[in-house]
């Protein structure tokens, strides 16, 4: 059978709040970066384990709050900001600068500005060796995500899959949720490997599609 070679064109995602698919596992860190501009603390800790939506909810704060992702911007200028709105991603990764996230903490906290951080693990088990980073981070807010369940995944399979004009039956859904990764990452490298085939094949969205994907991509396809 002929098969066209797909292009690799880039795709964005929508990042924005009312995209954002909501189940019970992650519904307790929406609604507390929600809360925002009233959060308790200046300082929110989402946590969660890696495909969890970390990243995503943190997109989706900076968005709405007009906030920045610290990395990519001058620390200083930050802190001379009034009011800055700061997203700092991944802070349990090795080599994090802990002296320029105590200044962000600090200064947060002393009416600075608000800060969103994001870790796979409670600030109990982060490697961190400034006692007093720790005791700030412990003090902050924190946003607990559960592995993803089956109603977040349908409804972010579903949303990624519109996202690009890409009609899927329900049983499909049912069918790839039964068999991939508790990961909101797997669910957007499956639906872009999908659509490269159904491109490639010129084909509509099958369970044989679905079946050949997984088993070319390593997933389980039983």
């Amino acid at each position: 059978m002929a098969r066209q070679l797909p292009l690799d064109l880039p795709h964005r995602p929508s990042h924005a709040r009312d995209d954002l698919v909501v189940s019970a596992a992650n519904r307790l860190a929406v609604e507390a970066v929600d809360a925002f501009p009233d959060w308790p603390h200046p300082v929110l800790l989402v946590t969660g384990p890696a495909g969890s939506g970390k990243s995503h909810l943190a997109e989706v704060w900076a968005g709405e709050a007009g906030a920045v992702v610290a990395g990519g911007h001058d620390l200083g200028a930050i802190l001379r900001a009034d009011d800055f709105r700061v997203v700092v991603d991944d802070v349990d990764r090795a080599g994090v600068d802990e002296a320029a996230l105590f200044a962000l903490v600090n200064a947060a906290r002393l009416g600075g500005g608000s800060l969103l951080l994001t870790s796979r693990v409670p600030p109990a088990a982060l490697d961190i060796a400034m006692p007093d980073l720790r005791s700030r981070l412990a003090a902050a807010t924190i946003a607990a995500l559960g592995a993803p369940d089956d109603a977040l995944l349908t409804g972010v399979l579903a949303k990624l899959f519109a996202d690009r004009q890409i009609e899927v039956e329900p049983g499909a859904l049912r069918y790839l949720v039964e068999r991939m990764e508790r990961s909101l990452d797997d669910a957007r490298r499956i639906v872009a490997a999908v659509d490269r085939e159904a491109l490639a094949e010129k084909k509509k969205v099958t369970r044989p599609l679905l079946r050949r994907v997984l088993g070319e991509e390593g997933w389980h396809s039983a």
